[in-house]
């Protein structure tokens, strides 16, 4: 294995593989770990610290890469398989919706030629590996591999650091561990056990999205039985995006506080959905701080997306915007909220913040929101994984569930982070060892109702029974007052599964998973099929 190093001096460009007179590099290594540090003779400004494994993929070995953020679609592939690439579309469809900035496509040159992961990677075939990221306080670990030649790349981001005279740095430090299982083993012996309350809930967000008012969540509250422990209103209760303390007088004219108090006399949690980064274009702080927004050299804001009616980046930088993004979440404290859902939160370091990488201002940003918040209970999404390990509880591991099984069919040519149920079952599964040792992973929500959705029947059994085996999360937007027998039937059995099943294995063949599992002291089997979306 060997290292190379790419800096600027003064302006100018090096490389180099051993110390020298800008640069000391020095390395400790162990049977299942390896660390590189490099000590600044001169002023100067890491970009990259790569390392070439002695491993090669062959054609048939299934290895994992792990999505940019919490959304990416995430999976085993294999060397014949390539990554969706947002910049094969037409500019201006990118530009005008902003497909490329939910993931890594504005700063990640994306390649036909390569398959890139981050921060853990394994092997599984004739060639088996397992590597793993022990520096995400510092940069991200991107796994690069080459898919004429099979070579492994480990590349550490280094971009938007400083070093002065003197100053060190630790630039690669990973674990690795020759197959699967030991390396899983492995990553729980590095992360320790983190082991999350489960969580049976309601979102309001999948049967109304926007289109909440109190009639509708109390009517809902009403239907939940003492088998859940969360009701969460979800998107839409605000007046815009990024004025939170603003709630819309008309959808609730007398405010969120009496049902905070009717989930809690439920003997319930009350969750709140917030995207505590970003503000859309009609909100009053939009609209009344544009200094408050990070912006481009040229003095643009920093677009995040296309939804609602485009968003853009606070500046994490300014202490007006973090006092803001405090009294926000206050607000929502003071009214007795137990639980946080907190979107969007790629959204901190999709701008450059010089004199930290991406990694380092997702690590700070976190770390403010889990400050803030204190003991309660934090449910990140869209958000970078590692960065998340230790600050929240909960993570989604995975897209927005769609209403249709793969979603309307051209949204399948967009980013890498659209809604799908297809890929957030994929998702689900192959982010599981991430469960109870990063954080608790949320699977996203179940549907079993027959209105407002085009999901089969087996599809929805299959999304069910999935996020009851692989998660610490179980989560649902239907009215269960609706239930007929039979889906109270699959409930039953899936919340016996939530509760007391657990995966012993799971194995791509082709578009099939086959997943093994213990219940109640059996062995139980089943095949998804991952086209399909259904349960052979």
């Amino acid at each position: 294995m060997s290292v190379q190093f790419q800096y600027l001096v003064a302006g100018q460009i090096y490389l180099a593989t051993e110390s020298n007179e800008h640069l000391k590099i020095e390395e400790k290594g162990s049977r299942t770990r390896r660390t590189v540090t490099i000590t600044a003779k001169t002023d100067l400004s890491p970009k990259y610290a790569q390392s070439i494994e002695g491993v090669r993929i062959g054609l048939k070995d299934r290895i994992f890469l792990n999505g940019y953020q919490s959304w990416t679609d995430t999976k085993e592939f294999t060397l014949s398989e390539t990554e969706k690439n947002i910049y094969r579309l037409p500019k201006a469809l990118v530009n005008r919706f902003s497909f490329d900035r939910y993931g890594d496509a504005t700063f990640y040159p994306y390649s036909a030629k390569r398959l890139h992961g981050y921060d853990v990677f394994y092997s599984r075939g004739e060639n088996n590996c397992f590597y793993c990221n022990l520096n995400s306080a510092v940069s991200y670990l991107i796994f690069q591999v080459d898919r004429h030649s099979g070579q492994l790349y480990l590349t550490a981001d280094l971009r938007g650091i400083n070093l002065k005279k003197g100053e060190t740095l630790t630039v690669l430090d990973y674990c690795f561990a020759p197959d699967y299982d030991s390396g899983v083993r492995l990553f729980r012996q590095m992360f320790s056990p983190r082991p999350a309350e489960r969580i049976f809930g309601y979102t309001s967000w999948y049967n109304y999205y926007q289109d909440i008012n109190e009639a509708q969540i109390l009517r809902d509250l009403d239907a939940l039985d003492d088998r859940f422990n969360l009701f969460q209103i979800d998107d839409g209760y605000e007046t815009f995006v990024g004025d939170w303390m603003n709630v819309d007088p008309q959808k609730f004219p007398n405010g969120l506080a009496p049902i905070v108090e009717k989930i809690h006399q439920k003997g319930l949690k009350a969750g709140i959905w917030l995207a505590p980064f970003v503000a859309e274009t009609k909100s009053a702080v939009f609209r009344e701080h544009p200094e408050w927004f990070r912006r481009t050299k040229s003095g643009k804001p920093i677009k995040c997306g296309g939804n609602w009616s485009g968003f853009y980046a606070l500046d994490l930088e300014n202490e007006e915007v973090k006092a803001y993004i405090e009294a926000s979440l206050r607000f929502f404290m003071d009214l007795g909220f137990d639980f946080f859902k907190l979107d969007f939160l790629y959204a901190a370091n999709l701008p450059d913040y010089p004199g930290k990488t991406r990694s380092m201002v997702a690590e700070e940003a976190y770390s403010f929101l889990r400050r803030v918040l204190s003991d309660r209970l934090i449910l990140g999404c869209g958000a970078t994984p590692f960065n998340c390990a230790g600050k929240f509880d909960y993570l989604r591991v995975g897209p927005d569930v769609s209403l249709e099984f793969d979603d309307i069919w051209f949204m399948r040519l967009m980013h890498r982070e659209r809604i799908s149920t297809k890929v957030t079952l994929q998702n689900t599964i192959y982010r599981s060892f991430f469960n109870n040792v990063l954080f608790g992973n949320d699977p996203d929500v179940f549907i079993l109702r027959d209105e407002n959705v085009k999901l089969s029947a087996e599809q929805k059994r299959a999304l069910l029974t999935l996020n009851a085996l692989f998660g610490s999360v179980l989560m649902t937007s239907d009215n269960v007052a609706e239930y007929n027998e039979e889906k109270e039937e699959q409930l039953r059995a899936a919340l016996d599964r939530f509760q007391n099943a657990k995966v012993t294995s799971y194995m791509r063949e082709g578009s099939r998973i086959h997943i093994h599992y213990l219940l109640n002291g059996e062995t139980y089997s089943l095949i998804y099929d991952t086209r399909k979306g259904v349960l052979l």
